[in-house]
C-alpha cells in the first residue's frame, strides 16, 4: 500500500532546492543519498541507475547538481517506489523507477549504464531491527550482503562506466573483495569531526579500470570537538556539499 499524505512529511534537501516527502515512519534519507550524489562524476547526457532508490533522494540530488541525465532507479519497496516517482514529479525532474530484486534484475533496467550509484542497506545483520519493516529492509544487509551490490552494479555498468558507493567503513572489506570486474578503486572516507575514525566511506571504482588502489584523507564533516548547542556546525567543506550540492566527485580524481 502507498504512502498517504498524513503519512508523510515534506523536507528540504540542500537548501530548499529539493523538496520531497518522507515517510513519517519508516526510512528516511538524511546525509548519506546527498554525499553519494555530489561523489558521482556523472555529466551531461549520462545515464544512471540508482540500485535501491528509495524515496528518489541521492538520484533526485544528483539530478539537482548535473542537468540533462537519463536517470533510472530500482526498488524492491512498492511504496517508496511510488513515492520516488512522485518526488520526481513534483521536483520537475524525468526518474524511471522499476520495482523489483536487484537479484532478478528488471527486464527495463538490463542494459549498460555510464554510472551506477547506490546507498545500500549496510547495518549488520546481527542487530536490532527496526521494528517498522520499510527501514528494516532498508538499513540491514541481512538480505543481499553487500558484495552482491557491487557484482550487480558491475553488471549494469557499460566498460569503462563508474560505480559510486556509499556505506559504513567496516563493510569496506567486503566491498573491496567484490571488485572483480572493477578497477581504479577510490575511497573517501567521512569523518563526524577531527581525530574521530570514520563510520561511512565513499567507494568509487571503475569497470575496466587499471589506475592503483586509492585511500584519500578523510571528510571532516563537523567543526569543534561536539555540538556548541542545538544548531548545525558542519564544517566549510561539509556545507559546500550537503547545503549547496557542490561538486565533491573532483576529490577522487
Amino acid at each position: 500500500m502507498n504512502f498517504a499524505e498524513d503519512e508523510l512529511t515534506d523536507d528540504k534537501f540542500l537548501c530548499g532546492r529539493l523538496r520531497l516527502w518522507q515517510p513519517i515512519r519508516g526510512y528516511r534519507a538524511a546525509t548519506d543519498p546527498v554525499l553519494l550524489a555530489a561523489a558521482c562524476p556523472a555529466r551531461r547526457g549520462d545515464s544512471v541507475l540508482d540500485l535501491g532508490c528509495g524515496a528518489g533522494a541521492a538520484a533526485l540530488c544528483l539530478a539537482a547538481r548535473v542537468p540533462d541525465l537519463r536517470l533510472a532507479g530500482l526498488e524492491l519497496q512498492p511504496a517508496y517506489a511510488d513515492l520516488a516517482r512522485r518526488n520526481a514529479t513534483r521536483n520537475d525532474m524525468a526518474l524511471e523507477v522499476v520495482e523489483g530484486d536487484l537479484l532478478r534484475m528488471p527486464a527495463p533496467l538490463r542494459h549498460d549504464f555510464d554510472q551506477v550509484i547506490c546507498n545500500p542497506p549496510y547495518y549488520p545483520a546481527g542487530g536490532t531491527p527496526s521494528p517498522l519493516a520499510g527501514r528494516a529492509i532498508a538499513m540491514q544487509a541481512e538480505a543481499v550482503p553487500l558484495g552482491l551490490w557491487v557484482e550487480c552494479a558491475a553488471r549494469r555498468l557499460r566498460p569503462g562506466g563508474w560505480l559510486t558507493l556509499i556505506a559504513g567503513a567496516d563493510a569496506l572489506p567486503d566491498l573491496l573483495g567484490a571488485l572483480c570486474k572493477l578497477g581504479s578503486a577510490v575511497v573517501l572516507p567521512l569523518a563526524a569531526r577531527e581525530g574521530r575514525a570514520a563510520k561511512r566511506v565513499i567507494l568509487r571504482a571503475r569497470k575496466g579500470g587499471r589506475a592503483p588502489f586509492r585511500l584519500l584523507a578523510p571528510l571532516i564533516l563537523h567543526r569543534d570537538a561536539s555540538h556548541d548547542g542545538d544548531r548545525e556546525n558542519y564544517t566549510e567543506a561539509a556545507t559546500q556539499v550537503l547545503r549547496m550540492g557542490g561538486d565533491l566527485s573532483a576529490q577522487f580524481g
